[in-house]
């Protein structure tokens, strides 16, 4: 662990911050998130094409979007104390320019280890950009109604950007290269560093403590799991990297605990899941991030691979989920008052399963509009009404000075559990696409030609349509162990979950409804 303690500094601010400059001001710190949180969807929507061009496996190409959420999730929370203690305009444009480096080194690449490692390094400016884009809002904007115009933004930016990257990476993809969901960061980072120094002002530095240790060995730990999870998938729960891999991450985990109970300033407070309606939040929001990165990952491979979906294409048919998103937290936000979050927390996770179980009837001739549309619907309906409810639940009842702290662990959590959970996805994937395979193959050869017949000696790859069929197979059985992870969360509703309306309001400091 190492400590730095700057010399406080008085925040002046940068010509530009004076008048007009804030509406720029607030266009930088939105566009950097923007840039963050689209990375995942658009990166999903060319995932069949980077699995063709760097040879990725069905399995191990889930490392493409584990390798940035697990360094994102892993190190957001020393990403803001680094700005705290450093200075969070320099500390936001170095994020800015290392997630801009390692773009432009992930759209070069030539091979799967160089994309895997960019997308780490992708994530770790991530982490570094995020958190402080949203401390930048309170050191640029003046408390009240400005202010709360700017969260209000960035709030929707963070909201829409998943649906913007879908689409913009249809449009990447297919107009251009998937090359390019990587290299489009690059003008855009640009500019935000061109803009930041002239309409940003510097914040005051806190002296304080780096938990890189803390870090480190939570983020190791987790992609110890996750690699475990993938090994898993590919190579059976017998194979020696495979234990080696779940040993090392029950010791890593094991001493990120114990570093964080000791430390003065841990990366991690882990008071905060003392209060069991904060710990039932972080566990809800982990098994649902576990379902939506799975839903949007297998769903991806099935329409671009089965139903032969263009990019585009692709790109579109996943816009209706982005709008009942909204359509759900809009409807949970009115509401709320007066019901409290703990029943749209129930009846979103039901609804959230409910879509899942309901993709585990597709097959390979199933239709978008007839199998497809109305399961994603549902989803959607009930992770909006789940995001707005677990967020309020974050940061209730937490001291003015952890709001942050508990917001970032939610966010955090909401990283590190689609990762943790994608892996356990992938691993029921890999099992069941390999049994059907077994099954399939005796098939083939019985209706193959000679020449099929000595391809598939030369390459072990079943041609379509019994290739499409295992990959079905694969992909709806990781929907029932989806649907499995959003009944965990409905469970963690009904019975950890304690909160009348009465109390949100008292939380809020606010009068409930009818008193």
């Amino acid at each position: 662990m190492t400590s730095s303690q700057p010399t406080p500094t008085t925040a002046t601010a940068a010509p530009g911050t004076r008048g007009g400059g804030k509406g720029i001001a607030l266009l930088v710190i939105a566009s950097c998130q923007l840039m963050v949180v689209l990375d995942v969807t658009i990166v999903n929507i060319a995932l069949p094409h980077i699995q063709r061009a760097l040879d990725f496996s069905t399995t191990s190409l889930a490392w493409v979007v584990s390798a940035y959420t697990l360094t994102f999730g892993g190190l957001l929370l020393l990403g803001g104390r680094a700005g705290d203690i450093l200075g969070r305009r320099r500390v936001f444009m170095f994020g800015v320019a290392l997630f801009a480096l390692a773009s432009l080194l992930g759209g070069l690449s030539q091979s799967s280890g160089q994309l895997l490692a960019a997308r780490a390094l992708q994530g770790v400016g991530g982490a570094i950009a995020s958190p402080t884009a949203l401390a930048l809002i309170t050191t640029t904007f003046t408390e009240g109604l400005e202010r709360n115009r700017a969260f209000g933004v960035f709030a929707a930016v963070s909201a829409g950007g998943g649906a913007i990257g879908l689409l913009a990476g249809g449009i990447l993809v297919e107009w251009l290269d998937w090359r390019w969901v990587l290299f489009v960061n690059v003008p855009i980072a640009a500019l935000i560093l061109l803009a930041t120094p002239r309409h940003i002002k510097e914040s005051e530095r806190h002296p304080g403590h780096f938990d890189l240790f803390g870090a480190l060995t939570s983020t190791l730990g987790m992609v110890a799991l996750v690699y475990g999870f993938i090994r898993a998938a590919q190579e059976g729960w017998r194979d020696p990297l495979t234990l080696g891999s779940f040993g090392a991450a029950v010791v890593l985990l094991t001493t990120f605990v114990l570093v964080e109970r000791h430390s003065q300033q841990p990366i991690t407070p882990l008071h905060m899941f003392a209060d069991r309606n904060r710990a039932g939040t972080y566990g809800m929001m982990l098994s649902l991030a576990a379902a939506i990165f799975g839903m949007f990952f297998f769903l991806t491979l099935f329409v671009q691979n089965v139903l032969a979906f263009s990019p585009l294409r692709a790109g579109l048919a996943f816009l209706p989920v982005s709008a009942v998103i909204a359509v759900g937290a809009g409807t949970a936000s009115r509401l709320l008052p007066r019901f409290g979050p703990k029943p749209f927390m129930v009846t979103g996770s039901v609804l959230a399963a409910a879509g899942l179980s309901w993709l585990t009837f597709t097959g390979v001739h199933s239709t978008y509009a007839g199998s497809i549309l109305g399961p994603m619907l549902v989803f959607g309906l009930g992770m909006g009404m789940n995001f707005v409810s677990l967020t309020l639940m974050a940061v209730s009842g937490v001291a003015r000075h952890e709001t942050g702290a508990a917001s970032g662990m939610l966010n955090a959590t909401q990283q590190v559990g689609g990762s943790l959970g994608l892996s356990i996805l992938v691993t029921v994937f890999g099992t069941a696409s390999r049994n059907e395979a077994a099954d399939q193959v005796p098939k083939f050869l019985g209706q193959a030609s000679a020449v099929q017949r000595v391809m598939f000696r030369r390459t072990g790859m079943l041609p379509r349509p019994w290739s499409d069929q295992v990959l079905t197979s694969g992909i709806t059985a990781a929907f029932i162990m989806a649907a499995i992870f959003a009944l965990l969360a409905a469970v963690i509703a009904l019975l950890v979950i304690q909160v009348r309306p009465s109390d949100l309001a008292r939380f809020q400091g606010t009068t409930p409804p009818g008193g």
